[in-house]
């Protein structure tokens, strides 16, 4: 089964499309979290924080909470259907998650094959590096996932990104395997 990426906007198509077993979505606190509807009643996990890499002012920044509960749902999905994760824009967040679910759902795999995997299927992905040191530290991958999702970067400075992305400043939707 494949792990679909997508930004908010793009939620419901893919809920109908194709019928993902699990949704993950990561968005702003003050953002409202699509309504799946009953059929994903203990399968819809929300999580409320920032794309924010820094402690700011008002920025709720990922934590290792966060990354608990994350592990734990991804962590049930059996590959029966695809698994959906999303953020608004389909850019840092849920390209972290992504990458997260894949290494955790492949422990002796090597990270930088599925960092490679998600920059193929994803050229402008750029997944949220706290996230991802955290869920290395709560997996025990001594930063070889951190070091796997900096080094296959493109080194795109989000101006770059920005002007890449369709001109509602979304990321496209894509899907990555989850077996390596």
């Amino acid at each position: 089964m494949t792990i679909l990426v997508c930004p908010l906007s793009k939620v419901a198509a893919l809920v109908a499309s194709h019928a993902p077993e699990r949704i993950v979505s990561l968005l702003d606190p003050d953002f409202t979290f699509p309504e799946t509807g009953p059929a994903y009643a203990g399968k819809h996990l929300r999580l409320r924080l920032h794309d924010a890499h820094v402690a700011a002012p008002g920025q709720v920044l990922p934590g290792m909470e966060h990354v608990r509960e994350l592990l734990a749902f991804v962590g049930k999905w059996d590959r029966s259907a695809p698994i959906l994760v999303h953020c608004r824009a389909g850019i840092g967040r849920s390209t972290a998650t992504a990458f997260i679910t894949a290494c955790l759902h492949n422990p002796h795999a090597a990270e930088r094959e599925i960092a490679l995997a998600l920059r193929r299927a994803s050229p402008l992905a750029r997944p949220n590096e706290t996230l991802i040191k955290l869920a290395d530290a709560a997996l025990d991958r001594r930063d070889r996932m951190y070091r796997a999702i900096t080094e296959t970067g493109h080194n795109l400075s989000w101006s770059e990104v920005e002007l890449a992305l369709r001109s509602d400043g979304e990321g496209r939707a894509f899907e990555m395997p989850s077996a390596f």
